[in-house]
């Protein structure tokens, strides 16, 4: 009897500390006052450093300050790139990251909120070669250097897309188009609204399938998995700012 009455104790001990230890990432961020955001500052229009201020800026920025505000809390940007983006927030090094594709292969080791914006895959190529690169078909030969940055979405779809090209992957802060514009490599993939601020920037760009995106995609923020009530928390907070118009009115004031 005593042996059982111990064991009780001890099991009621031990699933009381676990309970305790166990915290929502939303307590964590009420407690301390600051909701920390994983973001990679390379995504023109989303994420993107402003070289004259050195600070953050774009869509996603947006979205983090409207969160913070919301929530009555500080946010701190933290620097990561596309390789680490999910482990930086299965690590607890960050709360949630800024914008990313919704992928089964991200979804095994985070959560993910509900999406807000969808955009599809497209090939960049120098103006120049658009002769002979003229169609998404044509990219898959072995003569064809496609250029993807390093832990993107976009690595995976190349090696499936073009068995035959050669893949140079590159890792950031280096990016995908850069190789194209120095003739390392004759194209590029990337999210079709990516491209389109790219080729504004660089007039010598041209895109492949601009109004034939492959492998449509959502965008949505990752998020610790198996934290439940983190994630209902910013789902409902999507869905309400949805209702406001939040997300279309930032999408139109970067151009997206």
């Amino acid at each position: 009897m005593n042996l059982i009455k111990i064991f009780t104790i001890s099991f009621l001990s031990l699933l009381l500390s676990v309970t305790y230890s166990i915290s929502s990432t939303l307590d964590d961020i009420v407690q301390s006052g600051v909701l920390k955001v994983g973001t990679t500052g390379d995504f023109p229009g989303w994420s993107f450093k402003n070289p004259e201020t050195d600070e953050y800026e774009g869509f996603d920025i947006d979205v983090a300050n409207k969160l913070s505000e919301s929530m009555g809390v500080k946010v701190e940007f933290v620097a990561t790139d596309w390789k680490n983006l999910v482990s930086g927030v299965v690590s607890s090094k960050y709360h949630m990251t800024s914008s990313a594709s919704i992928t089964a292969q991200r979804a095994i080791t985070a959560g993910y909120s509900d999406s807000y914006y969808g955009t599809g895959t497209v090939a960049m190529t120098l103006q120049k070669n658009l002769d002979s690169i003229d169609i998404w078909e044509k990219i898959n030969d072995s003569s064809i250097k496609v250029a993807v940055t390093l832990g993107t979405v976009f690595e995976g779809e190349a090696k499936k897309s073009f068995p035959d090209s050669q893949i140079v992957s590159v890792e950031a802060p280096a990016r995908e188009y850069q190789e194209v514009l120095s003739g390392r490599a004759d194209v590029s993939l990337t999210s079709k609204v990516d491209a389109i601020k790219l080729v504004n920037l660089y007039p010598e760009l041209s895109i492949v399938n601009l109004n034939e995106p492959k492998n449509a995609k959502l965008f949505a923020i990752l998020l610790p998995r198996g934290d439940q009530e983190w994630i209902n928390y910013i789902n409902h907070w999507i869905a309400d700012q949805k209702n406001k118009g939040f997300f279309s009115q930032t999408a139109e004031k970067f151009g997206l």
